[in-house]
């Protein structure tokens, strides 16, 4: 005679109706908890902008923080997983969930966190993000592996294998990174933002009571209901298990960061163009994380060796390909070698018992990636030198690879890996250049090294082989034959370049031009005499005339003059005699450009002895004392605004720092967007009025015969009368601000408004 226990009885019959209801249930919960985890990085990054600035730490540090939180939230997973009941673990993520509801939300820059000390920043840093919103992002950190090993206790048909929820889970997450930039920044203030996303935060909470609801009392990890338990355990896992988890992970979360460097520096700075990568990066997981597939990794096998043949062929001989023709093919390449790194990920999952483990390496195999691309990178190479290396690491995520790596003896593996990166150093230090070979036996190897890595499917040794060599070859390659000068910071790769007939030389960052300046006469001779302004400040264009008329208002001399973006220094040779010229710049490696009287003259010699103060524009303005005549800010010709120098509260701080008839001048030029709107609101907020005059570009010439750049320019003023001609003069117009455009505040801004007005959407 069987006896059955009541009270265990009822709970299992209440959870067999309910059963059904336990995929979609974890589903929506795991992909809404994706979607605040990727809302809440964009949206705390933009609140403490205007307060923190665009300096090397805010970003490093933003970066840096949200990838440990994450981290730490999978180890918390792990550890409720591994050491407490899962209805247990419910009580306790639960109540640490009902913690964050009364102390953590909704989510604002935290009271007394308001200035930035002059000393101990980083420190100060992190102590600002962990304050304002640590303890709300770990809560949402941990979901994702936990509620799959929650799942994998219900006794659901699928418990054996939850790893198809990571694709939910990375849904949620591109979602909300579409969505930010295309819809809620469009339509909700900051604050607004805050208070959806607690709302949301209410929702999960529920969501996660719920899913609590379907664990099963004693079930196994990864027993479906009524299944037997396997006759024998599962291996444990080993050191060479968790290090493989985080190889397979740290090179394509690498790949990601130097792939949108590269595209956006080198190729075309499009505004939002990062959201790209990251958006397919997210989308491999859910194309690698499912079973099956054994005809996409062949495919995806076959056709990686080919676009990496294309992709090194970009770097050296087909650097002239249209634009999309070079953003497809760096894309193609970048989506089908992470799917592959992904799909060994997946290959080597755990059983679901160590699910929340695998979780933990990965992420930590992301961190590492990510630290390496975007803060360790930097400060090693002079160039983006990461971006072909992890190119050709890709390659050891392959099935074939490894099977051979395996097989191959240590001794001659790692000193070989050890050359190859000993010889890209070489490379990067300018050590080894185009002139050791003939240009003919250059490309003789790139034919050869090209044709093979083509074909070198199932051939790993001269997979590998052919392709370091091609590789190499390829950014010796690239090096132009006109560079001066190459210089890294955490921003950008800074390059001089001598124009062709080796009389001037300009100043850039990827495709965005900083200035220039007439070096040498026709006989290469360098020049004795004062530098003559150039590029976007050349004579007779509307910046030239801005300065003119401010100072013509002012009895002919300014008094006080203060420079956002110092560039090469161009701008400071309209300076007169007598006149203060203060400059603010945030990269401190082209303060060093400028100074270099080795590369240009003209910082050196119209200003010399400025003041020179490094740090975000906006920040250290409103250190000083004011007075000024004249502010210039010249900070605006990438391809996306720095949004906090341009809003309501920021034109309201220059304006409190101008003297009595003080003028302020944009270079609102961009390929892109239209900012004289922006500036037009945000001054008008002010009480100010703004004009504009775009030059005319047949009129500048030729750049590299000119070295003239067409410019567009916003003047900010008071009164008509503080721009001298210029309210009168028919080249310039008072600028109308378009009823239907919202003004940019510190609490929103809308960067995709100006993109479509600009290109007439």
């Amino acid at each position: 005679m069987t006896i059955i226990n009541a009270a265990t009885a009822r709970p299992a019959a209440g959870l067999d109706r309910i059963a059904p209801l336990a995929l979609p249930v974890y589903t929506a919960t795991i992909f809404l908890s994706a979607f605040l985890l990727f809302g809440v990085q964009p949206m705390f990054t933009k609140m403490v902008m205007p307060v923190l600035g665009g300096t090397p730490a805010v970003w490093s540090v933003a970066m840096v923080f949200f990838q440990s939180v994450l981290l730490a939230g999978y180890g918390y997973a792990h550890g409720l997983t591994r050491w407490l009941d899962p209805r247990m673990a419910a009580i306790v993520h639960l109540s640490v969930m009902a913690l964050v509801l009364v102390a953590g939300l909704p989510i604002a820059l935290a009271a007394g966190w308001g200035a930035p000390p002059e000393e101990g920043q980083a420190l100060w840093l992190i102590g600002v993000f962990t304050v304002s919103v640590g303890l709300p992002f770990f809560a949402v950190s941990a979901n994702g592996p936990l509620l799959q090993a929650w799942f994998a206790r219900t006794g659901h048909p699928h418990a054996s294998d939850p790893y198809f929820l990571y694709g939910a889970s990375n849904i949620g997450s591109l979602l909300a990174l579409l969505a930010y930039p295309f819809v809620i920044e469009r339509m909700f203030t900051l604050e607004n933002q805050s208070m959806l996303w607690s709302s949301g935060f209410v929702a999960l909470m529920i969501a996660i009571g719920a899913s609590a609801l379907f664990l099963r009392p004693g079930a196994q990890a990864g027993i479906a209901e009524g299944a037997e338990a396997p006759a024998e355990p599962a291996a444990p896992i080993t050191m060479k298990d968790r290090l493989g988890w985080i190889a397979m992970s740290l090179v394509p979360s690498a790949l990601l960061v130097a792939t949108t460097a590269h595209m956006t520096d080198e190729i075309a700075a499009v505004p939002l163009f990062w959201v790209v990568p990251l958006a397919l990066y997210l989308m491999t997981f859910s194309i690698a994380f499912r079973p099956g597939g054994a005809a996409l990794d062949r495919v995806l096998l076959t056709v990686q060796p080919v676009l990496l043949t294309a992709i090194m062929a970009t770097l050296s001989v087909a650097r002239g390909l249209p634009f999309h023709v070079l953003l497809g093919l760096n894309l193609a390449f970048f989506t089908v070698s992470v799917i592959i790194c992904h799909r060994e990920l997946y290959a080597r999952r755990p059983a679901a018992g160590d699910l929340t483990q695998f979780y933990f390496f990965m992420s930590l195999g992301g961190v590492i990636g990510g630290a390496f691309a975007s803060l360790a990178a930097p400060l090693v190479f002079e160039r983006l030198l990461e971006f072909p290396l992890l190119a050709l690491a890709v390659l050891l995520c392959r099935s074939d690879v490894r099977a051979w790596l395996a097989s191959a003896r240590p001794a001659l593996v790692v000193p070989g890996i050890a050359a190859v990166l000993a010889l890209f150093l070489l490379v990067d230090r300018s050590i080894i250049e185009q002139d050791i070979l003939p240009g003919e036996a250059f490309v003789g190897i790139l034919i050869a090294s090209f044709g093979l890595t083509a074909i070198s499917v199932n051939r790993p040794v001269r997979l590998l082989l052919s392709a370091a060599t091609a590789m190499l070859v390829s950014v010796i390659v690239s090096t132009p034959s006109n560079l001066v000068d190459q210089a890294r910071s955490f921003f950008a790769v800074h390059s001089v370049y001598a124009t062709p007939s080796g009389e001037g030389r300009y100043l850039k960052h990827g495709n965005t031009l900083h200035g220039a300046e007439r070096w040498a006469d026709a006989a290469g001779v360098p020049l004795a005499s004062r530098p003559e302004p150039a590029s976007y400040f050349h004579l007779g264009g509307a910046y030239n005339q801005a300065i003119d008329q401010a100072r013509a208002a002012h009895g002919g001399k300014l008094g006080k003059v203060a420079v956002i973006g110092l560039g090469m220094g161009s701008l400071a040779c309209h300076s007169k005699p007598g006149e203060t010229w203060d400059f603010f710049e945030i990269d401190a490696e082209v303060v060093r450009i400028a100074r270099d009287t080795r590369l240009f003259r003209a910082f050196s010699e119209c200003t010399p002895g400025a003041k020179v103060v490094v740090g975000d524009g906006r920040l250290t303005l409103a250190r000083e004392q004011g007075g000024y005549d004249l502010i210039m800010l010249d900070a605006f010709s990438s391809a996306s605004p720095p949004v906090h120098l341009v809003t309501k509260e920021a034109v309201a701080m220059y304006a409190s720092k101008l003297a009595p008839g003080g003028v302020l001048i944009f270079n609102v030029s961009n390929r892109h967007m239209m900012l004289n709107y922006v500036v037009a609101a945000s001054a008008r907020e002010a009480g100010l009025t703004t004009w504009h005059r775009s030059d005319d570009p047949k009129r500048t010439g030729d750049f590299m015969t000119t070295l003239r750049t067409p410019v567009e320019v916003a003047i900010v003023a008071r009164r008509p009368q503080d721009i001298g001609t210029i309210a009168a003069d028919p080249q310039w117009s008072r600028t109308a601000v378009p009823a239907d455009f919202k003004v940019w505040t510190d609490d929103y801004s809308n960067v995709l408004d100006p993109l479509r007005r600009k290109q007439g959407w």
